[in-house]
């Protein structure tokens, strides 16, 4: 995309061929992914002895409050394309493995899911402003793997449901669920982006497939597309 963008080059109309699908091919179609947020969180403790807690302390009794606070938050409410924002702890460590060491250290791995209706910026402000209100002593490292964007009905969102509906017979409907995607780049230069492909029931499964039968489907689908966008 840098690239494109140096030579002065705009993708108008951009198709990303992620298995969205669900019961059949052309049923969901992707008009925008939630962002994506994660964080490396360290709290530092002191180790020490079961026995002599006052001699230490202990980072995990003291994340404790702070976790309960930051998985009760209400970041935004969504919007009619977006369901609420989401928080959720991926990995939680700390300890030596001993049964009566203290840990020194407490590793959280969390990763919100966010809508439009919040950014980046806020999220992380968030969430360090609860650290520092519990008087955490802690390390962060922020990894933002991609913005959210959104593609309203236009142009690309009607050509590819009108197509759908001529090579298939059904009405699909628009989400912007499930994981991040290729589209988090090109969305930002303004194109329009949508998102359709096989049927999604064994990703990320042992034994992931495609049904050969989907992949003709798609490309009527596609032909489709293309007739009523440049026809």
């Amino acid at each position: 995309m840098e690239h494109l963008e140096a030579r002065g080059e705009k993708i108008d109309w951009c198709l990303v061929g992620e298995p969205t699908s669900t019961s059949q091919v052309g049923d969901i179609i992707k008009n925008g992914r939630r962002g994506s947020l994660g964080c490396q969180l360290t709290i530092h403790g002191v180790q020490g002895h079961i026995a002599y807690p006052h001699l230490a302390q202990n980072p995990i009794h003291l994340f404790s409050p702070a976790l309960t606070e930051l998985a009760e938050i209400e970041w935004d409410q969504g919007n009619p394309y977006f369901p609420a924002t989401s928080f959720q702890v991926s990995n939680i460590n700390g300890g030596t493995g001993a049964t009566n060491v203290i840990p020194g250290d407490l590793n959280i791995i969390f990763n919100f899911r966010f809508s439009t209706e919040v950014t980046e910026q806020q999220l992380r402000d968030g969430v360090e402003a609860v650290l520092d209100r519990h008087q955490l002593n802690y390390t962060i490292n922020w990894i933002l793997s991609g913005k959210p964007f959104l593609t309203p009905p236009g142009t690309l969102v009607n050509a590819t449901i009108a197509a759908i509906k001529d090579a298939t017979g059904i009405d699909a409907a628009l989400s912007t669920s499930g994981g991040t995607s290729d589209g988090r780049f090109i969305a930002p230069t303004g194109s329009q982006v949508i998102e359709l492909g096989p049927r999604n029931d064994t990703i990320h499964k042992i034994n992931e497939c495609v049904n050969a039968k989907d992949l003709d489907k798609l490309s009527a689908i596609y032909e489709g597309i293309l007739k009523k966008l440049l026809g």
